[in-house]
């Protein structure tokens, strides 16, 4: 097996000294543009590759951005990365995606890995409270910008949604509808972004009286968790099942309309009414097109990079803390109904 070309096969070829092709690589105004051309007609010839890690470790950082996420499998997080990882290439950065699973073992092992690849920074959506470690990390040199939480401006820039403001715009809407029995699925009820989406819900059912809220623990926030909520709220008697369904993303209320209407006889939004959380693509194309609260993510992956950006650049950098405001999407699963009518006791009868 041959040798790699190296740094010296190229100046040699290019008749030209070794510090000569590194200005090429790395400062190329410092060099004419006739060298510079016959620099670049060399490492095209002879095929060089830059030795990358070399460089990192010279200059004590890589190209690339660290960027972990609470579940990739998750749409709203797949575009959000997407976003993230076209701002960076502009500024000619590499995105490394970690995914922890809502698992802080996991976690904390992306951050560990990310650290020893040099990254210039990282995006971290966290499970928990990690700011000392994000202290410690930011004293080496690797600055960190929290995605879907909002943070201490005293402490980090951060890039969120008011997820209290979406709960409440979930809930107001079905309560405008004339819904009274309304039911919170979600979970696990540790993350913040689950209880701030309830606590908004919570704050909309207290003003209307007669109105309640039953909270739903899902365990988990994929189609599989919601298809089971929904399986437990078919099996009650009639009179039990909630009128309508807040769910604490897209992918729990999918599962849940697949319960209802594929796997039981429950007509959406007529017997109940459901609404979801980030819109998602797959929202406006489900069996019943489903209502939804839209984050802006594509603009939130991009503005993560543009705080992350200023961090870097800064010597003394300012934090700040960018908070969005979400956007009630209105369609089939809930749209134009009324408050159930007794037709639906007669239809829906358990034993």
């Amino acid at each position: 097996m041959s040798r790699p070309t190296s740094i010296k096969d190229v100046a040699s070829h290019a008749q030209v000294a070794v510090g000569t092709v590194s200005n090429v690589l790395n400062n190329p105004d410092r060099v004419s543009e006739r060298t510079r051309n016959r620099v670049l007609k060399a490492i095209d010839e002879l095929g060089f590759i830059r030795n990358d890690a070399a460089r990192q470790l010279r200059a004590g950082h890589s190209r690339t951005i660290g960027v972990v996420v609470l579940d990739v499998g998750n749409p709203f997080f797949t575009a959000l990365v997407r976003a993230a990882e076209d701002a960076a290439a502009v500024n000619g950065s590499a995105v490394l995606l970690g995914d922890s699973g809502h698992d802080a073992t996991r976690e904390s092992h992306y951050i560990d890995l990310f650290q020893e690849q040099r990254v210039q920074g990282l995006l971290l959506s966290p499970v928990g409270d990690v700011a000392d470690r994000l202290e410690a990390l930011r004293q080496r040199g690797i600055p960190t910008v929290l995605v879907d939480r909002l943070a201490d401006e005293n402490r980090f820039s951060s890039v969120s949604v008011d997820d209290d403001a979406g709960g409440y715009l979930a809930a107001r809407h079905l309560l405008d509808l004339g819904r009274r029995k309304l039911a919170f699925v979600g979970g696990p009820l540790s993350i913040s972004q689950v209880q701030d989406r309830l606590a908004g819900a919570r704050r909309a059912v207290a003003e209307v009286q007669g109105a309640a809220l039953e909270v739903l623990d899902s365990g988990g926030q994929s189609v599989l968790a919601g298809r089971a909520a929904g399986n437990s709220v078919v099996a009650r008697r009639t009179g039990d099942m909630p009128d309508a369904i807040f769910c604490a993303n897209d992918l729990l209320a999918l599962g849940v309309m697949q319960s209802l209407t594929m796997l039981n006889n429950v007509r959406i939004p007529n017997d109940i009414a459901l609404i979801g959380y980030d819109d998602i693509d797959f929202a406006v194309s489900a069996v019943v097109p489903l209502s939804s609260i839209r984050q802006p993510t594509e603009t939130i992956g991009r503005t993560a990079i543009e705080l992350l950006s200023e961090e870097l650049d800064a010597q003394h950098p300012r934090h700040r803390a960018v908070v969005f405001e979400p956007e009630l999407v209105v369609r089939q699963s809930t749209a134009g109904t009324a408050a159930p009518s007794p037709a639906m006791d007669r239809g829906l009868a358990r034993n």
